[in-house]
């Protein structure tokens, strides 16, 4: 096996290329580097809770909280702290480390921010990580919610820069990359992906993840969402992605950022035990958990649960502290290399 490396210099003919192994060949590299640096049988879970639904001046053609839209979704004002507490409570009860909060918003004003900040060091002062995603965010913001005490900010770059413009045209992809810098400025950590299925093709899953992995550091979380069709969005009668292509994104997205925590996220509902196993072998490691992601439907807890039991998979346990950062995730990565030769043989030797 050869020595784990974090790139961030990867060219998209390399990540082409690894789209078009043989499944086998594929999940077999994910796999072994999935067991390098993290506990193969571990799921990090996550609760995402709306605290502000609808009415988006966006124009993002998959999301129904577009008010370009007529989905039939139900504009409601920013949620009242004492409601976001009780579902970051009833979330840790259930298993979540993770509590992500999101806002339709293009970006947050200045005057929520104070109610904002508030709210991160309540949830946070109950033991969870925190998570926010609320559009775009200047400089200021994000320190003003890295003050606060906020663990990471979600911001997904979608998809790639060449078919972006066939999916959102109300900002640019360097707005999203500006964003994602304030965050990493501020001292926050990174959640950021994509969205699968929306018309796109292997080229541009693969720009994608060039994108996320050639950032300065990878982001600490990578959300794989597979698109959900709402009624009345512009893409809600497109064809459904071959499941199989789902798993190699998220096999090539472990390959290539092979520290961070690859989510599986909205479209959960729609996928079978079966692939969601699949995805789980290639190298996600995390799941949102609860019946609702943000406006669209998720699995049952107790399905996830009994998914888990049938897989021998077991969820991270107890309050969530600090991620290893890169150095001492490599360390551990060596540590466990001789570990994993045990398991694996190299099947290009015979």
């Amino acid at each position: 096996m050869t020595q784990l490396e974090c790139r961030n210099d990867w060219k998209k003919e390399e990540i082409e290329a690894l789209f078009q192994l043989p499944m086998n060949d594929l999940l077999f590299k994910a796999h072994s580097i999935h067991r390098q640096t993290f506990d193969p049988n571990e799921i990090q879970i996550s609760r995402l809770l709306s605290i502000k639904t609808g009415a988006c001046p966006e124009d993002c053609k998959y999301c129904p909280q577009s008010a370009r839209y007529d989905t039939g979704l139900e504009k409601e004002r920013l949620m009242a702290m004492e409601t976001v507490l009780t579902e970051a409570k009833s979330a840790k009860e259930a298993g979540a480390t993770r509590f992500c909060m999101g806002a339709a918003w293009r970006n947050p004003r200045e005057r929520d921010m104070p109610y904002l900040t508030q709210m991160v060091k309540e949830v946070k002062g109950m033991g969870m990580e925190t998570c926010m995603t609320l559009g775009m965010l200047s400089p200021d913001q994000a320190s003003e919610l890295a003050d606060a005490g906020l663990d990471y900010y979600n911001h997904n770059l979608d998809t790639s820069p060449e078919y972006y413009g066939d999916v959102i045209t109300t900002r640019t992809y360097q707005n999203r990359l500006d964003t994602l810098d304030n965050v990493r400025a501020a001292g926050m950590k990174v959640c950021s992906g994509g969205i699968m299925g929306m018309g796109e093709e292997t080229k541009d899953r693969a720009s994608l993840l060039q994108q996320l992995a050639n950032l300065d550091k990878h982001p600490e979380s990578v959300p794989i969402n597979m698109l959900v069709k709402v009624a009345g969005t512009p893409f809600a009668e497109l064809d459904d992605l071959d499941p199989f292509e789902f798993v190699r994104t998220i096999a090539v997205a472990r390959i290539l950022m092979p520290l961070s925590r690859v989510r599986l996220s909205a479209g959960r509902e729609n996928m079978t035990d079966e692939l969601q196993a699949m995805c789980f072998f290639a190298g996600a490691n995390s799941i949102f958990y609860g019946c609702k992601l943000l406006t669209t439907p998720n699995p049952e807890e107790n399905h996830d649960m009994t998914l888990f039991r049938r897989l021998g998979l077991k969820p991270e346990k107890g309050i969530a502290t600090e991620l290893d950062d890169d150095k001492s995730m490599l360390e551990k990565a060596v540590a466990n290399r001789d570990k994993a030769e045990m398991q694996f043989y190299d099947a290009a030797a015979l």
